[in-house]
């Protein structure tokens, strides 16, 4: 395998895998508009896609390649965002030629070798990555979450959050964000509702089932947010989940409620949130005087909102989290992870 090097004037070789979706696409623009120097951007895709042209940023394009039949052991650094079935099979294969796989999907998030990364929380656990060439990008929703929690926790120590989720369509992918139009249209034109993503309509609804149930009564959803806010940020906090899909199409929301160790002051926490990375205060108590989802969808910041005290426990605190699920939740997130690892560890 060889070094993880680069020479001062060189730069990256990237790849995005999975180019033709969402997310993908997401990172292209990413990588454009923060203007990462790399020697060569390569998009892949599955075989149907090969030959297509994905135009992306300042009237820039790329031609797709062939995921199957390319060869990774030129390439630094590839952002995989296929899904968990194609990642579990590529990734794999593209750490052992020797190229750094910073993956989207749920498939690695466990696994005890591979660090889980929010650029603004735990960046000091990229260190590990070298154990198997691959750092996994957390779910959406814990990754806004712990963006704002992470500041909270440094100065008075989080005890436990109870969390319930506000997610758009979007975060199950193109064919949900369809069907939430379609079922739109047909209720107007008051044609039969078909449901074919969701389990129930999703139109003018909302659903407390996102991913498959377990045996003790969560949803897999949930069990990631417990799991990976244990993994990322600290293994002591308890913390418990209700995710919620609702009738957006872009960005999440979160109700967090959180019990600290530490007394806290409303202007200590507002002062906290004003000075930390990757997040925005808007908080008035007034008529707008707070974000939500459609404010949010194409911006980068984790934005919060309703700071106040819950009375009805020691050192208890309520706010509202808004954030892109496909900006700052997936893509924009594994290009931070790249310019570190360029940075940080690329450079000679």
């Amino acid at each position: 395998m060889r070094e993880f090097k680069l020479a001062s004037s060189k730069k990256p070789k990237i790849a995005v895998v999975g180019a033709t979706g969402n997310v993908g696409r997401e990172v292209l623009d990413i990588i454009d508009e923060k203007e990462i120097q790399y020697s060569d951007l390569i998009a892949l895709a599955s075989t149907r896609s090969k030959g297509s042209t994905i135009d992306y940023g300042e009237n820039k394009s790329v031609v797709v390649a062939d995921l199957a039949e390319y060869d990774f052991s030129d390439t630094d650094i590839a952002i995989f965002s296929p899904g968990a079935k194609v990642s579990s099979e590529f990734a794999p294969k593209a750490a052992k030629q020797g190229c750094i796989v910073i993956d989207n999907t749920s498939h690695f998030r466990t696994d005890p070798d591979v660090p889980l990364v929010v650029a603004e929380v735990n960046p000091e656990a990229l260190k590990d990555f070298r154990k198997k060439n691959i750092i996994s990008n957390p779910n959406c929703s814990t990754m806004g979450m712990l963006v704002a929690v992470k500041p909270l926790h440094d100065h008075f120590k989080v005890k436990r959050i109870v969390v319930s989720t506000y997610q758009s369509v979007s975060g199950a992918g193109k064919e949900a964000a369809d069907e939430l139009f379609n079922q739109t249209k047909s209720i107007y034109a008051n044609e039969a509702v078909v449901k074919e993503k969701f389990t129930k309509q999703i139109a003018f609804n909302v659903i407390p089932h996102i991913d498959v149930f377990l045996e003790d009564g969560q949803t897999k959803e949930e069990w990631k947010m417990y799991n990976e806010t244990k993994k990322i940020l600290d293994q002591n906090i308890e913390l418990t989940a209700t995710c919620v899909r609702v009738p957006v199409f872009i960005s999440h929301s979160l109700a967090v409620n959180i019990e600290f160790e530490k007394p806290y002051d409303e202007d200590q926490i507002r002062e906290i949130f004003k000075k930390s990375p990757g997040l925005k205060m808007i908080d008035y108590r007034a008529d707008e005087g707070y974000v939500t989802p459609i404010e949010s969808a194409g911006l980068d910041p984790v934005y919060v909102s309703r700071i106040r005290r819950d009375p009805t426990i020691p050192n208890g605190l309520n706010f509202w989290c808004v954030s892109d699920n496909l900006r700052k939740g997936a893509a924009l997130n594994t290009v931070q992870i790249a310019e570190i690892l360029i940075k940080d560890y690329l450079s000679s």
